[in-house]
């Protein structure tokens, strides 16, 4: 075994460091005394030093099993830069690269080889280990040998098989998140034998957790990226084409960005990964492929755009935050509309065994998003680990604690009709089902089990489906209610549940997580450079006089508010303006702007101190590409039965569309869908049913008019009003 007197140069000679983190002098030493080791670090924890300073401080070779192409070349890469012999071996090398790269291995060239595990356990390149003088066999990212871990892969299965190759030579296994269960899999498939175990804290108390209610996505992340112009970060979206599609729209916006995800070949996945490293981009918008082993330390935020689909997979991923120490943000954008989009996905995996795992793990991740403790805690007693403070002071529920109520009466209704279903049928149904039986709802399941004669049946029309959905949600955290975890999911009432329904006993539970109200305000209350706000209005009267029509054809006053305000300086800031259309924009946007210039030219720029309110600069990003596309469409002139046709899709969706494009802020002449009778008429039943009650207007209308043309009227007269 090596001593201080060498390690410790070792470490200060090729990686700068002066002193050991928490359990890596213990790790490297077991490893060098011949003993195979399971080491549990957290990301950023310094979990490759464990197998690469045995590997200097010793003879032979020090083969690391890595699961991808990215991780081997970052970790290759920083090797080499200190000076220290590495390679790795993958389908990316051309053949004589990997030729010239054999040769330096039979020669003995190299201390550690990174491979991929199909690679290792092919007979030949098994009979050239064999030959190479292997002291140490590393298993990297080692939970994907588990079921139950976040990235299971089969072919990590095979690695126990280089135990009888290599009986002698110790085994390494490392990763940096795994449950209790995970650890036990890692072990026995592993075949260690008698291995030393170190599991270091989970908590990274630099990094701050918070989940925000997940309302035009888009929007929220443009605004909290433009609240931190000189920062990079990660965001994780769950598809291939959400990457696509969420940096698409940030450069269009002004923000660098790139995707990264498997979809893409090996050389665009290369660039745009050393773009960010060398914070040429500052925003990569990646799957959970991108970020694995990657080194880069000054990653101040992790955005997770979609729910993802375990804790493990999400903790892993808030931990490339903040790896140099200094403070990290990791923000969830949470809807539970997402979890039913991961079920989907999950009900499409082949094996039923890895569907219940997948459903008990998505189960958990919602309850984390839900929770009203302190998310460290929460996290960290996922873990296995205690947290002992009384609060983290760097999470959302504890620096802002959320209301609670008394849930005793809500509680008690929702408990007694799972209990009733039951009891009636014989059988247990989904959350869903149960909420529609307390709101009265009138589907074919309710009428074809007579569930409207339950005694429960509409007891809860004082909350909406998705307050019931919340509370039914909750009281499987509180462990009154237990959901299954097949297929078909259903509640189950536990012994703690059926105890609460005869005590009556008080239950205190927390209002969800709420998308935040937008604020209104009106014209006057938008600060802005008054001075330029009236050179404005001028150069709108003049422009209006000239097309005879009024000057809020032109640009409302909103409008010029926010351009005296934010100082548009190109034809890109300016169509983030609220109201500038593609058209507009070509028509206006070139006089408005040197307006503006002229005036900067002669005055000073105003800074606003109200910087709370700042002008919606991604409102016309807010739509879908293809919402976009039908806006594109019906302003080139078609009409919603043509756009319909020629998109084969039905005219309804397409009334969608544009329904959605006004809420977003684009500008539409209505008279080209509805007449201006039709109009008045709409008006006059919105007036007697409320803008609320789209169905009763409908009804009152005699079902005379789409739903879709409904929903435009009144996304047009909001903007109106």
């Amino acid at each position: 075994m090596k001593t201080d007197a060498v390690l410790l140069p070792l470490l200060k000679q090729y990686f700068g460091f002066t002193s050991f983190r928490p359990l890596q002098e213990e790790i490297i030493r077991d490893s060098l005394a011949g003993k195979d080791t399971f080491a549990l670090l957290p990301t950023g924890g310094g979990k490759s030093l464990c197998f690469q300073l045995p590997a200097l401080a010793r003879d032979g070779l020090t083969v690391v099993v890595s699961p991808l192409i990215a991780l081997m070349k970052d970790q290759v890469d920083a090797l080499q830069a200190s000076g220290i012999a590495a390679t790795f071996l993958n389908s990316s090398l051309t053949q004589d690269e990997s030729k010239k790269r054999l040769r330096g291995l039979h020669n003995g060239e190299f201390k550690l080889l990174y491979v991929a595990p199909e690679r290792l356990m092919l007979s030949g390149f098994l009979t050239d280990l064999q030959k190479w003088n292997v002291q140490l066999i590393a298993i990297d990212e080692a939970h994907c040998i588990s079921e139950w871990g976040h990235d299971f892969r089969p072919e990590y299965r095979q690695i126990s098989q280089l135990r009888k190759q290599f009986p002698a030579v110790p085994f390494m296994a490392l990763t940096a998140t795994a449950t209790g269960r995970v650890r036990e899999d890692i072990v026995t498939h592993l075949k260690l034998r008698e291995p030393k175990c170190y599991v270091a804290s989970f908590n990274r108390p630099n990094l701050t957790y918070r989940v925000i209610a997940k309302n035009k996505p888009f929007d929220q992340l443009f605004e909290f990226l433009r609240a931190r112009p000189k920062e990079s970060g990660i965001v994780y979206c769950l598809s291939r084409k959400g990457a696509e599609s969420v940096a698409e729209r940030l450069n269009e916006n002004g923000i660098k960005a790139k995707p990264y995800h498997a979809g893409l070949t090996p050389k665009e996945r290369s660039t745009h990964q050393e773009l960010f490293l060398r914070d040429d981009v500052r925003v990569v918008c990646a799957t959970i492929a991108f970020g694995m082993g990657i080194n880069k330390p000054n990653v101040r935020f992790v955005v997770h755009y979609d729910l993802p689909k375990n804790i493990e997979g999400y903790y892993q991923e808030t931990g490339r935050a903040g790896r140099d120490g200094l403070p990290g943000e990791c923000v969830l954008l949470f809807s539970a509309g997402d979890a039913v989009k991961q079920t989907m996905f999950i009900d499409d995996k082949p094996n039923p065994q890895e569907q219940q795992i997948a459903r008990e793990q998505l189960q958990q991740m919602v309850h984390y998003a839900e929770c009203a403790g302190c998310r460290r805690s929460e996290l960290l007693a996922y873990f296995g680990e205690e947290f002992f403070a009384d609060g983290c002071d760097a999470c959302d529920n504890c620096l802002s604690p959320r209301a609670t109520f008394d849930g005793t009466l809500a509680a008690q209704k929702f408990l007694s009709c799972v209990f009733r279903i039951r009891e009636k049928n014989g059988f247990g149904v989904g959350l869903n089902h149960v909420v529609e039986v307390l709101t009265g709802a009138d589907t074919e399941k309710i009428r074809s089990w007579n569930h409207a004669q339950l005694s429960t049946y509409g007891i809860g029309k004082e909350h909406s489906r998705p307050e019931w959905a919340a509370i039914g949600r909750e009281l499987v955290r509180l462990e009154f209610l237990r959901q299954t975890t097949d297929k078909f999911s259903v509640l189950e009432l536990t012994n703690a549940g059926a105890a609460m329904l005869k005590s009556r006993a008080k239950v205190t539970l927390t209002k969800p997580v709420a998308v935040p109200e937008a604020k209104v305000r009106h014209v006057g209350e938008i600060a802005c450079d008054e001075t330029l706000f009236e050179r404005l209005r001028e150069l709108r009267k003049r422009l209006a006089d000239e097309r005879d029509v009024p000057a809020y054809i032109i640009f409302s006053d909103v409008a010029l508010r926010q351009m005296a305000r934010n100082y548009p300086e190109n034809e890109r800031d300016f169509a983030r303006i609220s109201g500038v259309g593609e058209k507009k924009l070509r028509e206006f946007g070139e006089v408005f702007l040197t307006e503006i210039a002229l005036h900067l030219a002669t005055n000073p720029r105003q800074i606003f101190a109200d910087e709370s309110f700042v002008v919606p600069m991604a409102q016309r990003s807010s739509l879908g590409d293809t919402a976009r596309e039908t806006l594109r469409r019906f302003r080139a002139g078609d009409s919603p039965a043509e756009i319909a046709s020629a998109r084969g899709l039905v005219v309804g969706t397409i009334y969608g569309h544009l329904a959605t494009a006004i809420e977003a802020g684009e500008a539409i002449d209505l008279e080209q869908i509805i007449s201006a009778e039709a109009q008045t008429e709409i008006a006059a039943a919105f007036k007697r049913t409320g803008w609320g009650n789209i169905v009763g207007a409908r009804e009152l209308l005699g079902e005379k008019y789409d739903y879709g043309l409904l929903r435009i009227f009144r996304a047009a007269a909001n903007i109106k009003r």
